[in-house]
């Protein structure tokens, strides 16, 4: 895997403020309000297994696994999903809308997000697509998947692609009790997310395992760490001297998000969708600049900076 790129290196910092940013993020608002994309959960039952095992062994619903191969291309067909064991949310968009006149190329990637239970996968997957945060917690008892677009300005090219993620979030409890779930949640996946919260160090200190665990086998792919409830930062159980010993063993990009609710429009019950960007933007656009910078690198376009290193 090639070595992490300079945080705004290869996606401009802070483009979605501008109003050439505010512009292309229309298209995924609606009145200041999120536009809402594909959802699915896939139970865990007899009939979800025989779809994970159809996934896993042969290739049907492939579309579920992985929306899409490495690199840049245009978003896969929805139409053509077989169907599966799964509900998914009526009524929802399947790619943001641009005006006549604009086009953009779409690069789709797949993010596995992993954590112990408690640390909130679901409450962070929600906040990245504009989405209610849970009050109580409830462990998700099977696979849920969620995608979210992002535009994002490139340095190099000055050119705006659109980022598709397609987060997939399971609990804790299924991935130990149904051996099928964890390989389908890791094949064709493009970046693993690994969550700890300031608020539970034992979380923090799994970190290690988790890393070996589920990335072990994957060399290739990208690893990013998130800590969530940093809004709690003054009853942290993980002081900042333990996040630069880590990253200082790990070399691996460590964001905070809060998990505090999020902002209102006037009516006092409607998430406010700008705001609420405005909370997320460096987790998606560090998302899209470790993906990008990788596909590149795979490529040949950019140098390995790991081969090019002095021995």
């Amino acid at each position: 895997m090639a070595r992490p790129p300079v945080p705004g290196s290869v996606v401009v910092p802070n483009w979605h403020e501008s109003a050439e940013g505010k512009e292309y993020l229309g298209c995924i608002l609606r009145k200041n309000r999120r536009r809402v994309f594909e959802m699915e959960f896939h139970h865990v039952g007899q009939a979800g297994l025989q779809l994970l095992n159809s996934v896993l062994e042969a290739g049907k619903c492939k579309s579920m696994a992985a929306s899409s191969g490495k690199g840049l291309h245009a978003v896969p067909s929805r139409g053509r999903r077989q169907k599966c064991d799964s509900k998914t949310a009526r009524g929802l968009l399947e790619r943001p809308v641009l005006p006549p006149p604009v086009s953009i190329d779409t690069a789709s990637y797949k993010i596995f997000v992993s954590g112990k239970s408690g640390v909130g996968k679901t409450a962070l997957v929600a906040k990245l697509a504009g989405l209610e945060v849970p009050v109580l917690h409830h462990e998700t008892p099977g696979i849920q998947t969620t995608v979210v677009f992002w535009p994002a300005k490139l340095q190099a090219s000055d050119r705006v692609v659109m980022f598709r993620f397609e987060f997939w979030d399971c609990g804790e409890s299924a991935l130990k009790k149904f051996d099928h779930m964890l390989p389908a949640c890791k094949e064709n996946t493009d970046a693993f997310l690994f969550l700890f919260s300031f608020t539970d160090r034992a979380s923090f200190e799994d970190l290690p395992g988790q890393l070996a665990r589920i990335a072990g086998e994957a060399p290739g792919v990208i690893r990013m760490v998130i800590g969530s409830k940093f809004d709690q930062y003054m009853h942290t159980d993980v002081p900042e001297r333990d996040l630069i010993a880590f990253r200082q063993a790990w070399e691996l990009p460590l964001l905070r998000v809060k998990s505090v609710p999020g902002r209102r429009l006037a009516d006092g019950r409607t998430l406010d969708g700008r705001a609420g960007l405005a909370d997320i933007a460096h987790i998606l656009n560090g998302l899209a600049e470790q993906l990008w910078h990788q596909d590149q690198v795979a490529a040949g376009l950019l140098p390995n900076p790991l081969e090019s290193a002095p021995g």
